[in-house]
């Protein structure tokens, strides 16, 4: 049956009750999205507002040297950062701040002005009490947190191997950069509960931070002292740039000390603006031409390629070598040389002679065998690999640069790697910082090295040791005036002229080095100083790098138990030597004859006078023989065959000779002979 119709006030109240009806759907639809299908969502934005996670840092691992003191170390304490974007007066911000904190306002004002970002740290070691004040001012554009701070307790001792961290404690610098990761460990995390008024009022470690490894150094904290002082002096006496020292152990690669100067305390931040002043480590990144210490290299690759030995006659042209245009002189003007004397004199055109027979390719192989042009490996930020052209690449007048230690580039690091092959018996080492490294809690791990690799035949080795000790043992070598008390050296001297990129010539400022070892039969120490930007002859290798190299060499030698191997009544003699070779350097050379008389050794006569002994020969020791009338190479024939080393001048034949033929010789007296025309 059909309904009656409805009245206007059904039809209202049943709209109503549709609109109603639909509100209410809408309202439990809405409600079930939030409810049930959005309730993830909405959790996860409630808990965004209500909690906050922030990191807890993982104390980073100490680094200490190789006898267990402390190089670097981090404690707690709180850190004051700000936002200076936010700041409304900065000039206000930095009185405040200053006044508790005891800082400086004007400058803390300056470096607030200056930075662009959001973050500066102004403080990052402040008192419980100080942290108290700050709280109470409730400064919308400050923050506290709890840190640590890194110390360095040392101050600028191996400066250069440590490094050093950010106002964020990361690595930037050193060992503290390159181990970045393994020094900071893994940070742990705090969730912060906050109410509608964003006040923190509950937190809970959701993570726990673990620390950092402990990394032990292969470095002496008191030989890295000694070989900084030593390296001051010589670069401020000198008047030069800068410099470079590095100690090492030849038989394991091991680096004992790496100092450069300038230098810098790792301690002291950097304020904002502020120029970095000696903080690069010079010493490996950054490369040089060595001059007349790569003479080795050239030597060595001539005993092992070509009829060469230590006797052979070296045409030295006088001084003067002219080739494709160009000019070579010798500081000192040379006839013909035993190789052996080429080294020991620092011959330069005697070197590029020696370089000629040996040949661009077998030359070019033996600097890379070397290790130049490639990266030693060693636990420092940015090693540089030096430069070595392609074979390609070298010019015909480039055997007459090479040689004598231009148109390469090498680094310090490398030049001790080279001295340990020559001290080692012919490996190339791998230069290492790191010796062990230790987790919380665990045993410390010794650090597994590649093996050395075998570079130079034994016999080329030994041959080397000897000529290398003739620089510093004969009174004409380079290094003649370098003595270690005790101990036996032996080296070469290195100086090479400064290239100006700018005007494409060389000048007169040099890049003086000593690559040295000790004891010379038995090597136990390498030790490279250079010292760049000297002038003058005061400023050869020698003379300006020599006295940091003897410094630093007795001193890593006691330092290591090495026993002595030089009698104490010979030093004293040696000592004697040294004072009136010194003596007659500063007479005046008027002929010929008093050039040679100066470069003469001491007889027995002036031995036994300077040693205060009635005995010296013994009677039944060898004769010198009798040179005199003979050839340069039948005298170097007869000597060899003797085993006698002589020292020769000029050129022709034999004139005359000291000791004279007969005369009994003191063990390791060498015979000097005088030829002419």
């Amino acid at each position: 049956m059909d309904l009656p119709p409805l009245t206007k006030t059904q039809e209202r109240a049943v709209i109503l009750g549709l609109i109603l009806l639909g509100w209410a759907f809408i309202v439990v639809a809405r409600l079930f999205g939030l409810q049930i299908l959005g309730h993830d969502d909405f959790l996860r934005l409630a808990r965004r507002q209500q909690e906050s996670y922030r990191p807890i840092g993982a104390p980073r691992g100490s680094i200490f040297d190789r006898n267990g003191n402390i190089l670097a170390i981090s404690s707690s304490s709180h850190r004051v950062i700000v936002n200076p974007r936010r700041i409304p007066n900065k000039g206000f911000a930095a009185a405040l701040l200053a006044r508790i904190l005891g800082l400086d306002a004007s400058e803390l004002q300056s470096d607030l002005e200056r930075s662009k970002g959001g973050y500066f740290v102004v403080d990052d070691q402040v008192t419980d009490e100080q942290v108290a004040a700050l709280k109470a001012m409730d400064l919308d554009w400050l923050e506290l947190r709890e840190g640590s701070v890194r110390t360095y307790p040392n101050g600028a001792v191996a400066a250069h191997v440590i490094g050093n961290v950010n106002g964020s404690g990361k690595g930037v610098a050193g060992i503290e950069a390159k181990l970045n990761k393994d020094l900071s460990g893994k940070p742990g995390s705090l969730r912060i509960e906050r109410d509608g008024k964003a006040i923190s009022y509950e937190s809970e470690v959701v993570k726990s931070p673990s620390m950092g490894k402990n990394i032990g150094l292969t470095i002496d904290r008191e030989l890295a002292y000694i070989a900084q002082e030593a390296l001051r002096d010589a670069v401020v006496k000198n008047h030069g740039d800068h410099g470079s020292i590095i100690v090492m152990d030849p038989r394991t690669g091991e680096v004992l000390a790496l100092e450069n100067y300038p230098t810098y305390d790792p301690n002291a931040h950097l304020a904002i603006g502020e120029k970095p002043v000696g903080r690069e480590d010079l010493a490996v990144v950054a490369p040089f031409e060595p001059g007349s210490v790569f003479k080795i290299v050239t030597l060595s690759a001539a005993l092992e390629t070509t009829n060469l030995t230590p006797y052979s006659i070296i045409n030295c042209g006088g001084g003067v070598l002219r080739m494709f245009g160009r000019v070579i002189h010798d500081s000192h003007p040379n006839g013909v040389l035993s190789m052996q004397d080429v080294l020991a004199r620092s011959s330069n055109i005697g070197a590029i002679r020696i370089g000629m027979e040996v040949g661009n390719e077998k030359l070019y192989e033996y600097i890379r065998r070397l290790g130049f042009g490639t990266r030693t490996g060693i636990e420092l930020p940015a090693e540089a690999p030096g430069l070595v052209r392609p074979l390609k690449r070298w010019q015909p007048t480039s055997i007459g640069s090479v040689p004598m230690g231009h148109e390469i580039s090498v680094t310090s690091l490398q030049l001790a790697q080279l001295g340990s092959v020559i001290a080692n018996g012919g490996f190339l080492v791998h230069p290492h910082l790191v010796a062990w490294e230790q987790t919380p809690g665990g045993p410390k791990l010794e650090i597994d090295r590649p093996d050395p690799v075998r570079v130079l035949r034994s016999d080329t080795v030994m041959t080397m040791r000897r000529m290398m000790r003739r620089v510093v043992s004969e009174p004409f070598g380079t290094g003649h005036l370098l003595h270690v008390v005790g101990y036996t050296i032996a080296g070469k001297t290195g100086t090479a002229q400064i290239y100006d990129y700018a005007h494409r010539v060389y000048t007169h400022r040099y890049n003086a080095s000593f690559l040295g070892y000790g004891p010379a039969q038995n090597p136990a120490v390498v030790v490279v100083v250079t010292v760049s930007g000297t002038t003058g002859v005061a400023g050869f290798g020698s003379a300006a790098s020599g006295p940091a190299f003897t410094r630093v060499m007795s001193s890593a030698l006691g330092r290591l138990g090495i026993m002595r191997d030089v009698p104490q009544e010979i030093d004293e003699i040696l000592a004697k030597q040294e004072i009136l070779a010194k003596h007659k350097s500063k007479s005046q050379e008027t002929d010929s004859d008093e050039v040679a008389a100066l470069s003469d050794p001491l007889t027995p006569e002036e031995l036994k006078d300077a040693a205060g002994q009635d005995t010296w020969v013994d009677p039944n020791a060898p004769k010198a023989p009798n040179f005199v009338g003979k050839t340069v190479r039948d005298v170097i024939a007869e000597a060899a065959a003797q085993g006698i080393e002589i020292d020769m001048l000029g050129e022709g034949l034999a004139k005359t000779q000291i000791p004279p033929p007969g005369a009994s010789l003191i063990p390791g007296e060498h015979v000097r002979v005088r030829f002419a025309r």
